[in-house]
């Protein structure tokens, strides 16, 4: 049993069956067989069984049910929705306060209403991350993203999960649930791999002051540029 995790949902599947492919060289299939898939006495490791031929049209359904699976479901898209497919949902938040929590020896265990900047989120089946932007309204194809300021992040823009509670969906209704498994759990550490902010001080002192409310809005100017656009994430280039 397995926990498959796809664009749509998480569900619990069971290896069933295997369908082999054959050809007169690499990439060019030209026969297949479909097998089930047998228990090999009390290992109970699967093995495949006797196959038979699969002819066209019952290929032609496998492979029909197997993608109305991959893609995704017809839903409602709310305006902070910049992008749904097969593999990721993105989104943004725009400027706004909201509460952060601190659990490190550096800072201690503390929480605070800070401002942020615009955030892009993208929750998928690589992974979940988090950017910065410069700019205030909602982001176009080309709006450049900037590095998370925060702890528990890493390079190109991962966060690290940790033990938060994540939805188990990747869909729009999910959304709010992966925002706040994000903004919920302590920052503990800034992760190896780079600056988040460029402050004179560090990160340390960074977030100290902004904890202290020394930043009634917050300061742009320690974001850090990736050289990478909102297109390109969505795109899947410059491998994220």
């Amino acid at each position: 049993m397995a926990s498959i995790l796809t664009a749509n949902r998480s569900h619990d599947v069971a290896l069933q069956g295997a369908i082999l492919l054959y050809g007169p060289q690499p990439g060019s299939f030209t026969y297949a067989t479909a097998h089930t898939i047998l228990t090999d006495g009390p290992s109970q490791r699967p093995v495949i069984g006797a196959g038979v031929p699969l002819n066209r049209q019952a290929l032609i359904h496998a492979v029909k049910g197997l993608a109305a699976e991959a893609l995704p479901k017809g839903e409602f898209l709310t305006p902070n929705v910049l992008s749904i497919g097969v593999e990721a949902v993105t989104w943004w938040r725009p400027p706004a306060v909201r509460r952060v929590f601190f659990d490190c020896k550096e800072l201690g265990k503390r929480s605070a209403v800070v401002p942020h900047p615009g955030l892009v989120f993208q929750a998928g089946v690589r992974g979940f991350r988090v950017f910065s932007l410069q700019e205030d309204g909602r982001p176009l194809p080309g709006s450049a993203l900037y590095e998370p300021p925060y702890f528990n992040t890493w390079d190109q823009g991962q966060i690290c999960i940790g033990s938060a509670q994540v939805p188990k969906q990747i869909d729009v209704a999910s959304v709010p649930g992966w925002e706040e498994a994000f903004f919920s759990s302590a920052f503990t550490h800034p992760n190896a791999g780079g600056k988040r902010v460029e402050y004179e001080r560090g990160a340390f002192a960074f977030w100290q002051d902004m904890l202290d409310g020394v930043f009634p809005t917050y300061p742009k100017e320690v974001l850090i540029p990736m050289d990478i656009t909102l297109g390109d994430l969505i795109a899947g280039k410059r491998g994220v």
